[in-house]
């Protein structure tokens, strides 16, 4: 994140100082410039004109996080103590804690789910993929990016942790 600044001038009646040619108050929607890089001239224009400096900062990024510490950082939200729920329930020591704090104040997204296609054991050429959210079935190399893939949790549930996976990246999608 920058650590330059934008100051605009705001009034009580919600209108922006116009700094390109200081020409007065105008709505923000028809306003040709209502900000400045000077604090200074801000403050100046606030004290003369009246209004108040309002400071522009920039939105933090978002944090990408697993599922599983989503659900932690969800959980710190309707605690009464969300710092210390947080540092509860993670790893001080691989920077976990920061990480979820981060993702507290600043927002977050889910990392994806890496997927694969998993080979049977013991057949020649064949791949396993879903049908529906239970069975399984059986297809050849040719078809399987036309199928379903598995994600690690996937491949667990079903006991494919002994077959050779492949990785599906999102140009595979």
């Amino acid at each position: 994140m920058s650590e330059e600044k934008l100051y605009a001038v705001k009034n009580d009646e919600g209108k922006y100082w116009e700094f390109f040619d200081n020409s007065g108050f105008w709505a923000l929607d028809i306003s040709d410039s209502p900000i400045t890089p000077s604090k200074d001239q801000a403050e100046q224009v606030a004290d003369e004109q009246g209004g108040h400096v309002v400071t522009l900062v920039e939105e933090p990024e978002k944090v990408v996080i697993t599922k599983e510490q989503a659900g932690i950082v969800e959980e710190a939200r309707v605690s009464g103590i969300p710092a210390t729920h947080i540092s509860g329930h993670t790893d001080a020591y691989n920077g976990e804690e920061r990480l979820l704090i981060n993702a507290y104040v600043n927002g977050y997204t889910m990392a994806k789910e890496k997927k694969y296609n998993v080979k049977v054991p013991h057949t020649k050429e064949v791949w396993y993929y879903k049908s529906g959210d239970t069975d399984l079935l059986t297809i050849f190399p040719a078809d399987k990016e036309l199928r379903g893939t598995f994600t690690e949790s996937e491949i667990e549930h079903y006991g494919l942790q002994d077959c050779e996976k492949e990785e599906v990246t999102d140009d595979d999608d």
